[in-house]
């Protein structure tokens, strides 16, 4: 993790940056602490728990009942009872080891921790992101800090909608965007393990571990093969129980029956404004990146293929 901030700013500059975060973060707090009462009440018209009741079920299933994984409502498995039903849970199952710790808590109280830990992890990505992004200038790097960190409005929301509901759902968002941004960070400092680490389990989304991906490949160029070879091992060792074939057919009927037409609610806005905005701001470098990537893709193909022809000739 980075321990300082660079030295290409000036002391005033670098205060400057430090005191708009702190803005950010106490504003944040703000909104935790009002979305903290909507934490107590039901969603789909009082007939469901929060979306941390996604994650706090299915951790319990994926070590105790992993058939009933993708199973909806409540399961009598021996899991806790959630009232009135918990959330569907709709991702990789890889997530669910990330937050199994929270699992010693109740249901509320695990969900108020899992805020409280994605809280933690504001100012940590502030860093991150001065350190992805100080080589464009402090104005690009208020700018999209502004953008990762500021409650945003939506139509039909509320003003403050993004990371209220985000506190008040309990949902994932913020951690799945530190470890983007951990991914890209380490990616940069030529460490293509850690990063490929990072972003398979970012990844557990896959809608926006796809957007990810042109920002993971970008930051590994110096190392790709390296990168991409441990986020697919990684992908694929934590995922192992899709292949426990009642957990597998339970993860594809979800995908096909309602996995499909998840609608983009109003954290996930968190994720895909950073995501976005680090594309546009590097888009630059991003598209000769690219090209360099398929032309070494193509000489290795002929390379290949002139590999086969000579055998096939001797």
């Amino acid at each position: 993790m980075p321990s300082a901030l660079h030295p290409a700013f000036s002391r005033k500059t670098k205060i400057f940056i430090i005191l708009f975060v702190v803005v950010l973060v106490v504003f944040n707090l703000y909104v935790f602490m009002l979305a903290y009462p909507e934490t107590f009440k039901l969603d789909g018209g009082g007939t469901l728990a929060k979306d941390f009741s996604a994650y706090y079920i299915g951790a319990w299933r994926l070590w105790h009942d992993p058939s009933g994984l993708y199973t909806r409502g409540i399961v009598n498995d021996g899991e806790a009872i959630i009232y009135p039903h918990p959330q569907d849970y709709k991702h990789f199952p890889s997530f669910l080891l990330l937050v199994s710790p929270f699992q010693f808590f109740n249901y509320h109280e695990g969900l108020i921790a899992f805020d409280v830990f994605q809280f933690a992890l504001l100012p940590l990505m502030a860093l991150l992101l001065y350190h992805l992004l100080y080589r464009k200038g402090w104005v690009v790097v208020l700018a999209v800090t502004a953008i990762v960190l500021l409650p945003f409005p939506l139509p039909h929301w509320g003003l403050l909608a993004t990371y209220f509901w985000q506190w008040a759902e309990g949902q994932a968002k913020v951690f799945e965007t530190f470890l983007f941004l951990l991914s890209f960070y380490f990616g940069l400092k030529g460490k293509p393990l850690a990063s490929g680490l990072a972003f398979a389990f970012a990844a557990f989304d896959p809608r926006f571990g796809l957007l990810g991906l042109p920002l993971f490949l970008f930051y590994n160029k110096n190392s790709i093969v390296s990168s991409v070879k441990t986020a697919l091992a990684v992908i694929i060792i934590s995922n192992m129980i899709l292949f426990y074939p009642p957990t597998g057919v339970g993860f594809l009927n979800m995908i096909f029956n309602r996995g499909l037409g998840t609608t983009l609610y109003a954290y996930a806005y968190i994720p895909l404004f950073t995501l976005a905005a680090l594309i546009l701001v590097n888009i630059k470098e991003i598209i000769p990146t690219f090209s360099a990537i398929y032309k070494r893709f193509r000489q290795k193909v002929s390379s290949l293929g002139l590999k086969g022809n000579q055998i096939k000739t001797a």
